[in-house]
């Protein structure tokens, strides 16, 4: 019979052991339905997401919302919009009551003296030039000031088929800012012209993305079998789609049969109220998608279908290994 402790040796069933007993419970919330930006193939707004809801104003509603949320069970609140920086008393709501990471734009710098120990994801879409085109300014130039060498701040580099080739030189202004990055891959929403994924441009991808991981082991978060099922959408011989993502709220989950997924996850809109289908959008093509934690979980609640042989086994620990780093589960 096939077991973890058959597959693994005393430093790689350490790790394991040491993942096993995390018990992560995620869900998302939009934080507010604004923003100080507005991105082609940002999916909050290029479904209208922004106006499924009315955004709940009363602050002591959020933190009872909060307080039931955690008796639920949810020990990560990933915050979400719009840009949750422009309303800081939710974002402080939530952070005094359950582990909370905040994705921001990173223009509005966080206090540290009222976060300390907040984990923040600054989004990046590419190169000045690309970031012009996408999102109207060179974001990097003022996020990067404002966190600069941020112990619990990291990038979340999205990356478009204009970057292939040339991810290098934004990892590398990265590190010398002092700061981590996390690499995920475009999904164009919006269909902007040229930034549509290719087959040859996706390989091509995964061969650089190994080897930033390889040159830059102090600065990129990753493992190379997340390159594998970012690039490819597949895993373990099944395809990314509808009927194999785990991060579709529970209450709105009508597949038959129900893959595996993310325990008790809810995607909540800025009412308190309202579900989203899914951690991106209900307009999306699932069969398009490459949000890279939507990939991480496909591999980290699939855990049984990689008991079968060392390798798969390695592979699936550094995934989970890596979501618990992004989320301050276990440090760098």
């Amino acid at each position: 019979m096939v077991t973890v402790s058959s597959l693994l040796d005393g430093p790689w069933y350490e790790r394991y052991k040491r993942i096993s007993s995390l018990n992560i419970r995620s869900s998302i919330y939009d934080v507010t339905n604004q923003c100080n930006l507005r991105c082609k193939g940002c999916f909050f707004f290029s479904s209208n997401e922004d106006q499924a809801a009315r955004e709940e104003m009363d602050l002591r509603k959020w933190e009872g919302f909060i307080e039931k949320e955690k008796a639920r069970g949810v020990n990560l609140a990933i915050l979400i919009g719009g840009e949750p920086t422009l309303h800081l008393d939710r974002v402080e709501a939530f952070y005094r009551r359950l582990p909370t990471y905040c994705a921001t734009n990173g223009l509005i710098k966080i206090p540290r003296e009222r976060f300390p120990e907040m984990m923040i994801g600054i989004s990046l879409w590419g190169s000045p030039e690309d970031e012009k085109v996408l999102r109207g300014r060179d974001t990097f130039a003022v996020s990067s000031k404002n966190y600069a060498g941020d112990a619990y701040t990291y990038y979340l580099y999205t990356i478009t088929p204009r970057q292939v080739g040339k991810t290098e030189g934004v990892v590398q202004r990265i590190a010398e800012a002092g700061l981590k990055v996390h690499l995920q891959l475009l999904s164009n929403d919006e269909h902007v012209e040229g930034f549509s994924w290719e087959a040859e441009e996706l390989e091509a991808l995964r061969q650089e993305l190994d080897g930033l991981l390889e040159r830059y082991p102090q600065t990129v978060i990753s493992c190379k079998y997340y390159h594998q099922i970012i690039t490819s959408g597949k895993m373990m011989g099944r395809s990314f789609g509808w009927k194999e993502c785990p991060s579709v709220t529970e209450s709105l989950d009508d597949r038959q049969p129900r893959p595996r997924r993310l325990i008790h996850f809810i995607r909540w809109a800025s009412d308190l109220k309202t579900v989203h289908r899914c951690c991106t959008s209900a307009t999306r093509d699932c069969s398009t998608c490459k949000d890279g934690a939507a990939h991480m979980s496909w591999a980290m609640v699939n855990k049984r279908d990689h008991i079968r042989t060392k390798e798969d086994l390695q592979n699936w620990i550094e995934v989970y290994e890596m979501f618990a780093k992004l989320y301050h589960f276990i440090p760098w």
